[in-house]
């Protein structure tokens, strides 16, 4: 069944945990639906993790649209939800709409996700009352890493607490139908959680959420530029991928592959005919 904007809040009333990953390709894409995750993130991660940058900031709308046009084709019954990357919402609730939109017609979005709370209310507003769904991103917002000063565990004091929790409100009321929380305390993110009537998807965020959503790349251990606390590896892809490499090199040049099982055959009496036309005769 496909995921969506109401089995989501569904799944909330009924006590049941929600899954999220990322993916930025068809073919990830594809595997992820398979495995019977309910919803792809097709986040500005991307700028890290697929396209080398050191933060989010430098990620395009053109890049964001392309990378979730080439997902939504494998995302089969997974909710698509897509980033707005930085800039593309903050400048204007006109600026918001617009791009929202884009990544919709675009992208072939299920939802935007926008990071912000009581300050993005307007544009959240805007973009939902256009039909729009849209998840809100609390907590630690990659995008506002310069004025946090790197990134670090948000909400920890009584008045940043206080503050999360009435940007959570904030968003709510504006028509979020989810709010994302990262790297904040889980006993916050709990207490969050029991008094949201939408769900909240944790990363960073402790085990009371109502869903969890990692970056596809940290938990089958493929990224290791940096490894955050949260981040559980539920494989060695990435070793298995740095031993197959090795493994075709060598037997590329040792001469073992390909075999004759991996080609392709044509009659010997024309090679014969060929060989002799186009020998050399000196």
């Amino acid at each position: 069944m496909k995921n969506t904007v109401s089995t989501f809040l569904a799944a909330k009333q009924k006590h049941e945990k929600l899954t999220m990953l990322t993916a930025y390709d068809y073919s990830t894409a594809k595997l992820v639906n398979a495995a019977g995750i309910n919803s792809i993130l097709v986040g500005d991660s991307l700028g890290n993790v697929i396209l080398g940058y050191e933060d989010t900031i430098s990620v395009t709308m053109e890049d964001m649209i392309h990378h979730s046009k080439a997902v939504s084709r494998g995302a089969g019954d997974c909710l698509l939800v897509v980033d707005m990357p930085f800039m593309s919402y903050q400048t204007s609730v006109h600026d918001a709409m617009v791009n929202a939109g884009r990544l919709m017609k675009e992208g072939r979005a299920d939802a935007v996700k926008l990071e912000g709370g009581t300050k993005i209310c307007p544009q959240i507003e805007a973009i939902t009352s256009a039909g729009i769904p849209v998840i809100a991103h609390l907590g630690l917002t990659p995008q506002s890493v310069n004025v946090f000063g790197g990134y670090k565990v948000q909400g920890k004091t009584e008045e940043t607490a206080k503050q999360l929790i009435e940007d959570a409100f904030a968003v709510q009321k504006a028509g979020a139908f989810c709010v994302l929380l990262e790297c904040v305390p889980a006993e916050l993110a709990k207490l969050v959680t029991e008094l949201l009537d939408v769900p909240t998807i944790g990363i960073g965020a402790g085990n009371n959420c109502d869903g969890q959503v990692l970056v596809n790349q940290d938990m089958l251990g493929m990224f290791n530029d940096y490894v955050p606390k949260f981040v559980k590896q539920f494989a060695k892809v990435g070793e298995l991928m740095i031993n197959a490499y090795r493994q075709y090199d060598e037997e590329v040049k040792n001469g073992v592959y390909p075999e004759e099982k991996h080609g392709y055959a044509i009659d010997k009496t024309i090679i014969t005919k060929l060989r002799n036309a186009y020998t050399r005769k000196d």
